[in-house]
């Protein structure tokens, strides 16, 4: 086989198991037989069907956070892996309206534009914060620290577990800069 058609072969493999079921680590993926179909259904929970088989999943968003429209597992009530939808490009149009929804429910995090204030107390960690949604405030431990994330920006959880995302930390204005800063380790 030369290698064109080598490499032809290659990026169609590629693009078949992009809505492939995950299968484990290291073992062998299926061929595709049908294309996996997303559908919110009356009761607002997102089902999933590929090959013959449909169930209920919810989304969970893998990293990098910097490319939130790829790498989201669909998860069953086991809490194992159903399908990993790689990019959402290679769903159909109604498919990716479903888990669009799904994942704005599942997976909202605010994204930091700016920093006001944050003040130190006893336990406790008072920021607040501007960010494409508006004006807010949140709490985090004293010894809970922004995170650095892998495809970049930096990534803050608060006590109740809701997420703060920081992409681009050159982008901030200097005193959004210097807050933010004097807590990166």
């Amino acid at each position: 086989m030369n290698s064109r058609n080598e490499k032809q072969r290659v990026a169609v493999m590629r693009h078949t198991r992009d809505l492939m079921p995950s299968t484990g680590f290291g073992s062998a993926r299926p061929k595709a037989s049908s294309a996996l179909t997303l559908e919110r259904r009356v009761d607002g929970q997102l089902w999933a069907s590929q090959r013959d088989k449909q169930l209920p999943v919810w989304v969970s968003r893998c990293f990098p956070w910097s490319e939130p429209s790829r790498f989201i597992s669909l998860r069953d009530t086991e809490d194992e892996e159903f399908a990993l939808v790689r990019d959402l490009e290679h769903l159909s149009p109604g498919s990716r309206a479903a888990l669009e929804i799904s994942l704005a429910e599942a997976g909202f995090v605010l994204e930091i534009i700016g920093v006001e204030s944050c003040e130190e107390e006893v336990e406790i960690r008072t920021w607040v914060v501007r960010t494409r949604q508006g004006r807010r405030s949140f709490q985090t431990r004293r010894d809970e620290w922004p995170r650095d994330m892998p495809g970049g920006g930096l990534l803050i959880s608060d006590v109740s577990g809701d997420l703060f995302y920081v992409p681009d930390t050159e982008s901030l204005d200097s005193k959004s800069r210097s807050l933010l800063w004097a807590f990166v380790d």
